[in-house]
């Protein structure tokens, strides 16, 4: 047989051994180049930093005055944690008049974290890594509960003109944060001294801020300092102190707040203080309405889990609307201890500027009844406070319809096990005794407590952060299947079908059913809702409009759940 190398076997050698190294190369995975970024590269011009990259922040970074930093969606920043410029830590600061615009989404969320962490690798790090860099701080130009117009933001030396914050415009506009997980951080400047995962100090409501983690953090989750911006779809988890904190005069809104707090090391659920000093003319005073609080459980003895909430330092604001639940201590403390002002926290609530509505309390220990009792009640007396019993308190959370009692979420998993569900079941208590919601279009209008909706609806956590892909949440599709007393039978055919669905279902009392079909991303592409009388029913559904493809048909009653596979030809 004739050789393929006839004529030149060293030239036709060269020839397939580049071919193979061709294919070798085309089949590895690109490596990204790593640029480090120090203060020296960010002033007041525009910068861009795109997802084929990795941004490795050495020090204090300060995007200045006049400054614009773009981040594409699915862009990796990491910070050292032991940087070459003699800095503390290494942190990104957007200084006030400078934006940032991270603009991710949820299949390419946009993640700081720190150095160690192979993004590529979800079990490289775990939830107590923490401290190992500095975080994200953003500043504007809002107006300060304080005793001067400006102040210093905490965690940066106050040598540093550029972390100065504050003055008159709570309207200011300092950038977009969209789908941005934010891990592992906190680094520890000095004993007791750390960063927030997310800082906002002056910021304001032409700022936009929705779908944004903070997962370990050695210091509290997120804090904001004056200023009025607005947080929607916020989740902090596993940090080491506090899950929300406010100060300053912070006067913004929230909406569809998420914090799981870690057994081995947490504090309080929110932290959230007035101004300094108490008596100051501009105070705290917030909306947030469907907050979801989970504590450290009922069970650790590591965590501090202080309160869930205290609420000092004159601070007012609504909370509404909200499920707090499972933590080691007391639930509730309102500071009762006027200053040389003569106003508190307390004072603020007799006056009808601090409001706790509708929201369901459960989960405290031993602490089950609704009262100041220091062995069994769940509300904490501030020593040395007017009312040792807390009867206005225990009156205005009667009055505004707070509850004891089992939010009934599906699953609470503080380990990396797919047992992380923290949505309330079908048969929660959760969609009766609502507050009305403001008339602000920020507020999206719902028929529930706290951040995520009735059991089959997708979550809103999954998809985009440090929680599903580190391996605690639940569920991928959104879609989870309950069985209880009221049986719930159903069938489809032709399956797989192609232009019509026939669905017959058999319920064991009269009401309503609510009929949704799902894509496997767990979405709704299709509902209806039907009331029935009789135990057997039949509906006769068009799908021409569906796709080829793998669904899930979900159907519920009052108190039962049946998913089913449907197949669209």
């Amino acid at each position: 047989m004739k050789s393929i190398f006839t004529g030149n076997i060293e030239k036709n050698s060269k020839t397939w051994l580049a071919f193979l190294l061709f294919i070798l190369l085309a089949k590895a995975p690109f490596a990204q180049s790593t640029v480090t970024i120090t203060d020296a590269d960010l002033g007041s011009g525009t910068y861009n930093w795109t997802s084929d990259k990795t941004y490795l922040l050495d020090g204090f970074v300060y995007l200045e005055s006049g400054g614009v930093l773009n981040i594409t969606a699915g862009t990796v920043i990491k910070g050292l944690a032991t940087p070459s410029t003699g800095d503390n830590a290494s942190a990104l600061i957007i200084t006030v008049g400078a934006q940032i615009n991270a603009s991710g989404t949820a299949a390419h969320p946009i993640i700081f974290t720190s150095e160690l962490d192979d993004v590529s690798d979800p079990s490289d790090l775990i939830a107590s890594d923490r401290g190992l860099w500095g975080g994200l701080i953003i500043l504007g130009d809002g107006i300060l509960g304080n005793s001067s117009p400006t102040s210093n933001i905490e965690g940066i030396p106050t040598t540093e003109p550029r972390a100065e914050f504050g003055g008159s415009d709570n309207d200011n506009n300092a950038g977009t944060l969209k789908y941005v997980s934010i891990r592992h951080g906190g680094a520890e400047l000095a004993p007791g001294d750390e960063i927030n995962g997310l800082t906002l100090g002056g910021v304001g409501s032409g700022t936009t801020i929705e779908h944004v983690e903070v997962f370990s953090n050695l210091d509290d989750g997120i804090e904001f300092f004056g200023g009025a911006v607005n947080v929607k779809y916020a989740t902090v988890a596993f940090c080491g102190d506090d899950g929300f904190d406010w100060d300053l005069g912070w006067v913004g809104n929230g909406q569809f707040w998420f914090v799981i707090q870690g057994a081995d090391e947490a504090d309080n659920g929110g932290e959230w203080d007035g101004a300094k000093p108490d008596g100051n003319a501009i105070f705290s005073n917030p909306t947030v309405f469907n907050a979801t609080f989970i504590g450290s459980g009922t069970g650790s003895v590591t965590a501090k889990n202080t309160n869930t909430i205290l609420m000092r330092d004159a601070t007012a604001g609504t909370i509404a609307n909200s499920i707090f639940t499972q933590y080691a201590h007391k639930a509730l403390e309102i500071e009762d201890l006027p200053a040389a002002s003569g106003v508190d926290s307390y004072t603020r609530l007799q006056n009808g500027e601090l409001n706790l509505q509708n929201n369901i309390w459960f989960g405290f220990g031993n602490y089950t009844t609704l009262d100041a009792h220091p062995t069994t009640g769940i509300i904490r007396f501030t020593s040395g406070g007017d009312d040792t019993v807390c009867t206005d308190l225990i009156n205005h959370l009667t009055t505004n319809e707070n509850q004891i009692t089992d939010p009934q979420l599906n699953d609470i998993s503080r380990t990396p096990d797919g047992g992380l569900d923290p949505r309330p079941g079908i048969a929660s208590p959760v969609t009766t005794s609502l507050s009305s919601y403001p008339a602000d279009p920020f507020f999206t209008t719902v028929t529930y407590k706290g951040a995520f909706d009735v059991d089959g609806t997708p979550i809103w956590i999954s998809g985009w952060t440090a929680l599903e892909e580190y391996g605690y949440v639940a569920v991928t599709t959104g879609i989870r299947e309950v069985e209880t007393s009221d049986a719930l039978t159903v069938s489809v055919y032709p399956n797989p079908a192609r232009d019509v669905i026939h669905i017959n279902y058999s319920i064991e009392k009269p009401g309503t059913i609510h009929l949704e079909i799902y894509d496997l991303a767990g979405h709704v592409v299709s509902r209806m809702a039907y009331e029935v009388q009789s135990n057997n029913n039949k509906i006769t559904w068009d799908a021409k409009g569906l796709a080829r493809g793998s669904y899930l048909l979900r159907a519920s009653s009052s108190s039962s759940v049946h998913v089913t596979k449907l197949f669209i030809q």
